[in-house]
């Protein structure tokens, strides 16, 4: 405690202002437990960016520790690029102080005699990830905290490639950051280098989206849409995309269009909830519509609900959808003839296998990453020499073709639109679409538990829970034995049958998958963003006819279940 104290205590000196004086020693006064919350450890600058509760202290979003992180991205930055004006692209979405940290951010960026390319108002995060290429900028920030709840927010930090910070960069630019004390931001900018943009990046954005999301549908009038961006970025763009595609039955859940950092009407907005949706399926029964499709606070994900064989809407899971979007871009790429045996999908170690039994049906490779869509823009620039189509990952989130380098629920929903238009066209419809995949493939189903564990003590019991499972590893899953159990921090793969052990070629990260031998597994990983511990279960089944779909789903479910109390989650 007092090393907490002292940390604290740092934080009364000159170089912070007054009002965060006055704040800290408040804490202190009080004793309270948001003094040890505030500045046990510091806000991680991790691989990507940072997330976290907004407040004054080391492990909070505030003014220092953005200033800080943009500092060491700055200096990082003249280091790499030592002989050219750097440019440096900023968006951010709808949360308290998302705007005012942006300017912070430039200030700090112009300070260091960046430019900074500053929207003029809040935008999905795919589109400073195309901003960044569209503007041919050395690097992108988004203030952003995602699906988290309000008192959140965070920065994430983007390459030149419009993708996330990837190995080399990020261990660099996280040692830049470290390395800096709190005295050295400076942040007297120089407004003179900073440009604000806006309509003439969403109408580029635009075109892209609908290049590359679109394809030859007919019909486009008689599908029925309910769209709600959950007091989120996503209204500034995805009702005109569908609108210029040619969908005119679009109906916006009203009550929940008008960005708001509270997000008023839900208890979280995360479109991976189907309490989230809930608004836009009374809509959709309301005006007997064929799709709902909401998207998180920065509009990099989206959840879709569909009609289910009983004309009810379901909400379908990331797995389920990024599933149906890889078979009909590949359909698509297949129907212009521009397979060649060069091109490829992104998955990744959580992400459902059907992907890939897909992609095989058509002989296109899958390369599968770590979690997160850094790693399946990495695989773009790792290979020019192949063709991007597309990528998912079950967290709600996919991308189609390389103009984005992060999940994009603008132009996502597009395509999502097309396959139910071009579905309902030849009477089927996207989720008969989905029950034919598993037909021809095998029906997967997959269920994430996620366990909140706030706090000093909640980080410690997660340590210790990925510990057990790696000293006391499981022989066996629902009576089917554990053929390969998968540690991607010592990277090494090891089958408990013949005792082989294989290395693991993709970067260490802290994550342990057990496969069993009928195709089940359970992948286990401490969230990089929230205060959680992830349990990834995937079972699998056979369908020989659609009409058996509710029957071979239940037995899968129950099936999850009896893990789930296995595991004891």
């Amino acid at each position: 405690m007092e090393k907490i104290l002292n940390k604290a205590k740092s934080w009364l000196l000159p170089n912070f202002d007054q009002e965060t004086r006055d704040k800290v020693s408040e804490l202190i006064r009080l004793k309270s437990e948001d003094l040890t919350d505030s500045f046990y450890k510091d806000t991680e600058f991790g691989t990507g960016g940072m997330r976290g509760i907004m407040g004054v202290g080391t492990n909070r979003i505030n003014k220092y520790t953005l200033g800080k992180a943009t500092q060491g991205l700055s200096n990082y930055l003249h280091k790499i690029y030592t002989n050219e004006p750097i440019k440096v692209a900023i968006a951010y979405d709808c949360r308290h102080n998302s705007k005012k940290f942006a300017k912070l951010v430039a200030d700090v960026l112009t300070a260091n005699n960046i430019e900074a390319y500053v929207f003029e108002d809040l935008r999905p995060t795919p589109e400073l990830s195309f901003a960044v290429n569209h503007l041919k900028c050395h690097a992108g920030i988004v203030l952003t905290a995602s699906h988290n709840p309000p008192e959140y927010n965070g920065y994430k930090v983007y390459w030149t490639d419009g993708g996330q910070i990837v190995p080399p960069q990020d261990k660099a630019i996280i040692n830049e950051v470290n390395s800096l004390d709190f005295s050295e931001i400076k942040f007297d900018g120089k407004d003179d280098l900073i440009s604000y943009v806006g309509s003439e990046i969403d109408e580029a954005f635009w075109d892209a989206s609908i290049k590359n999301g679109a394809f030859d549908i007919s019909n486009r009038k008689d599908l029925s849409i309910v769209f709600t961006s959950l007091h989120g970025t996503s209204i500034q763009l995805i009702p005109e995309v569908l609108k210029r595609a040619g969908y005119t039955q679009i109906h916006v859940v009203q009550e929940q269009a008008e960005p708001n950092g509270d997000f008023p009407t839900v208890k979280s907005p995360n479109p991976e909830e189907s309490e989230a949706l809930k608004m836009a399926i009374d809509l959709a029964n309301k005006v007997k519509a064929d799709i709902v499709i909401g998207t998180d606070p920065d509009s990099d994900r989206l959840g879709i609900a569909v009609r289910d064989l009983d004309g009810k809407m379901k909400l379908l899971n990331g797995n389920q959808t990024m599933s149906v979007m890889t078979d009909f871009l590949i359909k698509q790429w297949k129907k212009q003839d521009k397979l060649n045996g060069k091109q490829f999908v992104g998955s990744t170690i959580v992400s459902t296998h059907l992907v890939n039994e897909i992609a095989e049906s058509y002989g296109v490779e899958t390369k599968v990453g770590l979690t997160g869509f850094k790693w399946i823009a990495k695989m773009i620039k790792d290979h020019p020499e192949l063709e991007f189509i597309g990528g998912g990952e079950e967290s709600f989130g996919f991308m189609v073709g390389d103009f984005v380098r992060d999940k994009d629920a603008v132009t996502s929903t597009l395509l999502a639109c097309e396959i139910a238009a071009a579905a309902k066209s030849n009477n089927s419809s996207f989720y008969n679409e989905l029950l034919t995949l598993y037909t021809q493939h095998n029906f997967y189903k997959e269920h994430l538990v996620s366990l909140v564990k706030k706090g000093m003590d909640g980080a410690q019991e997660i340590k210790q829970m990925m510990i057990d499972l790696r000293n006391n590893p499981l022989s066996e899953i629902d009576g089917e034995r554990v053929v390969y159990v998968n540690d991607y921090q010592s990277s090494v793969s090891t089958n408990h049958i013949t005792n082989e052990a294989l290395a693991i070629k993709v970067p260490k990260s802290n994550v342990l998958i057990y496969e069993t031998e009928a195709g089940t597994k359970v992948a286990c990983r401490p969230s990089g963003t929230e205060p959680k511990i992830k349990f990834y279960i995937s079972v699998k089944g056979t369908l020989n006819s659609i009409d058996n779909a509710i029957k071979v789903e239940q037995k899968l479910d129950e099936k999850i279940q009896r893990i789930v109390k296995q595991l004891g989650v």
